[in-house]
């Protein structure tokens, strides 16, 4: 199974690459162009792709998300969700990579077992970087009013965050 899964990649290009030559396509020439292409998509989005890393780690650096977690983790304990968890569910919109390395914290601090392990899991399962999307795809066909776009997607984040606890409350019984 272990070689198997080492040529699917291989084998996949071996016969895209081909099936363009039978169908007598440029396959190089469409390679170039794809790769063009690329490059005009990452110069679109790379603006708002720094803009959003930055006021991220400012949030951070200042201790902002420390107060707000604050703020935030009274209210997230009577609803169900561990305080620990509320770092992780108020960057998760902003930074992927930065709500990963609270739930990795938080499974590290915790266990994989644990009631705060297993919510802080399903929640970044259950839930979108609402922000980076929003700026990624947004700004790469230029769309400057997002209208109802940003407020649905929280309204779906923070569903999937509740639902997360009480998903793992209801399977696991903590």
């Amino acid at each position: 199974m272990n070689t198997l899964s080492q040529l699917i990649v291989p084998a996949v290009i071996c016969f895209v690459s081909l099936y363009g030559v039978i169908k007598k396509v440029d396959v190089y020439g469409a390679l170039i162009d794809g790769a063009l292409d690329g490059l005009k998509i990452l110069h679109k989005i790379l603006p708002a792709l720094v803009a959003l890393l930055t006021s991220v780690y400012m949030l951070r650096a200042s201790g902002a998300m420390d107060i707000l977690c604050g703020l935030v983790s009274p209210l997230s304990a009577v609803l169900g969700i561990p305080p620990e968890c509320a770092p992780m569910a108020l960057i998760r919109p902003l930074s992927g990579s930065a709500a990963l390395a609270a739930g990795s914290e938080i499974i590290r601090s915790f266990g994989p077992d644990s009631l705060e392990g297993r919510i802080a899991a399903v929640m970044l399962g259950s839930s979108e970087t609402t922000f980076y999307v929003i700026a990624v795809y947004f700004g790469a066909i230029k769309i400057n009013k997002t209208r109802y776009a940003i407020p649905a997607a929280l309204i779906a984040d923070i569903a999937g965050y509740f639902g997360s606890a009480l998903a793992v409350r209801m399977f696991f019984g903590q």
